[in-house]
């Protein structure tokens, strides 16, 4: 994870550690462990929340997650234009610097939030609190996240999302899931990105990285996709769909559950509800 490189601490969580701050000192003043520990179920904290603001709207959080430049901003784009004009979007963008992708996603008349990292390689929960409340959640149905490019500390930060998506793009190498595999766990769903791109880069083998999920104890279904010339958009859209509906519906059965059974959780989120069910594509 973090731990080495100090990413864990962010400009969207350093008020924790700072003089006077929750976090501002450990057990002994000296044990950073006790701090990047803490820092993470703060995170936790905060993802609940952020959580519950989406679920209170009715509003489907997606994570897409990747290395840099295995197509996730032209995912967004492909989508936007080929969605059901009646759902409503925002995108939440993850830079280290620049606002390129944001002004790009803005062209096409979506609301997008840039959020520039600086040095740490991943999005946080507060970091995406403080996105959250530059958007009006009543007026979206869809919230994309557009993380940072990397494929390890970012599988470890919870945003409180529902979904996560990661891309493995063709140029990359079939090998990426085993590689790679807490990333790779983490997704409910695995998209073969730049997929016009199989008849020239002939090593990657489609096949060879579904047995490498399964070699992880990957079940999330893997879907084959262009932005470029649109081939498995239609899949991928249907996903979507099923993502909403099944969202729209666990949260009306919680709701009329919850006021006649006091020992509800109040999270919303589990990992085993309908919505997070990996069977919706093959």
């Amino acid at each position: 994870m973090c731990d080495t490189c100090g990413c864990n601490i962010t400009h969207g969580n350093e008020s924790l550690i700072r003089p006077g701050g929750k976090l501002a000192k450990t057990e002994s003043g000296k044990e950073a462990v006790t701090v990047l520990h803490s820092l993470l179920h703060e995170n936790d904290h905060a993802a609940q929340h952020n959580r519950e603001h989406f679920d209170r709207h009715n509003v489907l959080a997606v994570n897409l997650m990747s290395s840099p430049g295995a197509g996730k901003t032209s995912l967004l784009e492909a989508t936007i234009q080929q969605l059901d004009p009646d759902l409503r979007i925002a995108v939440i963008e993850g830079d280290l610097e620049t606002e390129n992708d944001a002004e790009r996603i803005r062209k096409h008349g979506v609301k997008a939030i840039q959020i520039t990292t600086g040095s740490a390689c991943h999005l946080d929960a507060h970091m995406i609190h403080q996105a959250v409340h530059n958007l009006d959640l009543s007026e979206l149905d869809i919230v994309f996240i557009e993380n940072v490019g990397n494929l390890v500390c970012p599988a470890s930060f919870d945003l409180g999302q529902h979904q996560n998506v990661v891309l493995l793009s063709v140029p990359e190498g079939d090998d990426k899931p085993v590689k790679y595999p807490v990333m790779f766990r983490a997704a409910d769903l695995v998209m073969i990105s730049k997929s016009d791109l199989l008849p020239i880069l002939n090593d990657f083998k489609i096949e060879k990285a579904k047995h490498y999920l399964h070699d992880i104890a990957s079940t999330a279904p893997v879907i084959e996709l262009s932005s470029k010339d649109s081939s498995g958009m239609a899949v991928w859209l249907e996903w979507l769909d099923q993502q909403i509906a099944s969202r729209k519906a666990y949260l009306q059965t919680y709701r009329k559950a919850a006021p006649l059974n006091g020992a509800l959780s109040p999270h919303l989120h589990t990992m085993n509800h309908p919505a997070h069910s990996n069977k919706v594509v093959k």
